[in-house]
């Protein structure tokens, strides 16, 4: 039979009656021919209630003792799920991280999956049951608790997904699909019925909060198709999958914002090869991710360099840069917290040119400034000053034509 995993986040397991209402859509795609593996979130608010609890005693806790507690939540919710399954006549069997045969690195609060032995959830598959699987966690090969970062959960499931060489992974979530534009800010924004899987890994490194980057890899990697609904209403999502004929005519698909990025920037540093690499092994080391990076002709035949790392890694970032910048005998190192990354999206950029033209206009004209630039081929960010972000937003989803039926535009 074919698989199916669900995937419900915080807000679809906020209450028993969500619960339920999931348990009665597990069941039904059970009657409609699909084996299914489920795995969950924590029930909403509840992680921020547990690490409110560390926070109130020691707010620079060990991140060992808080990814052991963090990872409480979901266990509370695979053994609400399962009961609610047993309640409408399904067997489940709950499991958490441990259970469930996932292993990661041992990089606590910011863990990476390594491997999944899914030979306890095929086992509980192939007796007709539902294994229930806690996500945003894990466990080393030492047995010690990890968790994988916020929003997780959706990384737990593409990749359960993949091991289990499921159909699809739908992802249950309380938006209803994938929009051109933050509707919040955009009235009007074009909901998508299908997007590729490079266009979703854009626009989720980009700031799209609908799927976790990390999650989009999994699936690209292993083609496991993702679609996410909502879990409110029954109607039609985003199917997440290759690239099909046609989305090249698009131009730009999508608009994102991320206002959750730092930028630390060195100057005057020594401008020879070795540099940069000295700068970001040392990131490396600790398990630390950058994002945009400018390197630049300073003073004196010095050089500068800039760069983005996630708010929740700042501290980590700036004690590691600072390492290797008095190694340098670097000038400064500082860092800017009011910044926000403003990308736009889509396949159609390969065949078509003038799109960062446009886009540059766009912003220029409205007097907004741009401190740096990152392209691919299906993408251009910039990085701006925070207090213009739904100014740029709103702009170019004009511009570039994603609202749909000229709805008009608001703020947020």
């Amino acid at each position: 039979m074919p698989i199916l995993v669900h995937k419900y986040g915080g807000t679809s397991m906020g209450t028993t009656e969500r619960i339920l209402s999931n348990a009665h859509r597990i069941a039904a795609d059970i009657r409609r021919g699909y084996n299914v593996a489920v795995v969950v979130s924590a029930m909403a608010g509840e992680t921020n209630r547990l690490l409110g609890l560390a926070d109130a005693i020691d707010p620079k806790s060990s991140g060992r003792e808080r990814d052991v507690l963090a990872s409480a939540g979901e266990q509370v919710s695979i053994a609400l799920m399962a009961i609610a399954l047993h309640k409408v006549g399904i067997e489940a069997v709950s499991f958490t991280a441990s259970q469930a045969g996932i292993v990661t690195d041992p990089f606590h609060t910011r863990a990476k999956i390594k491997s999944i032995d899914a030979g306890r959830l095929r086992s509980v598959l192939e007796k007709g049951g539902v294994p229930v699987v806690a996500g945003f966690q894990g466990v080393t090969d030492d047995m010690e608790v990890t968790t994988l970062g916020r929003g997780a959960s959706d990384t737990s499931a593409a990749a359960i997904a993949a091991a289990l060489g499921a159909e699809r992974c739908d992802i249950y979530t309380d938006v209803d699909g994938v929009y051109a534009a933050d509707p919040r800010i955009v009235r009007g924004a074009r909901k998508l019925a299908r997007i590729s899987y490079d266009e979703m890994l854009e626009m989720a490194g980009s700031g799209s909060k609908v799927l976790q980057t990390r999650s989009v890899v999994f699936a690209k990697k292993y083609r496991v198709p993702l679609q996410v609904l909502t879990s409110f209403e029954d109607k039609p999502g985003t199917l997440i999958s290759e690239e099909v004929e046609g989305m090249e005519e698009i131009l730009v698909t999508g608009i994102c914002s991320d206002k959750t990025e730092a930028r630390i920037s060195v100057y005057g540093i020594p401008d020879q090869p070795g540099i940069a690499a000295q700068v970001f092994e040392q990131l490396a080391s600790q398990g630390l991710s950058v994002d945009m990076i400018v390197q630049g002709k300073g003073e004196d035949g010095l050089a500068n360099m800039s760069f983005t790392v996630t708010k929740s890694d700042l501290n980590d970032a700036v004690k590691a840069t600072e390492v290797v910048a008095k190694k340098l005998k670097a000038r400064q190192v500082s860092v800017d917290e009011k910044i926000a990354k403003v990308s736009i999206v889509g396949v159609g950029m390969k065949s078509h040119g003038g799109v960062a033209a446009k886009m540059f206009r766009a912003l220029a004209d409205k007097g907004i400034n741009i401190y740096m630039i990152s392209t691919s081929e299906i993408r251009i960010s910039v990085v701006i000053d925070e207090d213009y972000t739904e100014l740029a937003v709103r702009t170019l989803a004009k511009d570039f034509d994603l609202i749909e039926e000229d709805e008009g535009v608001v703020s947020a």
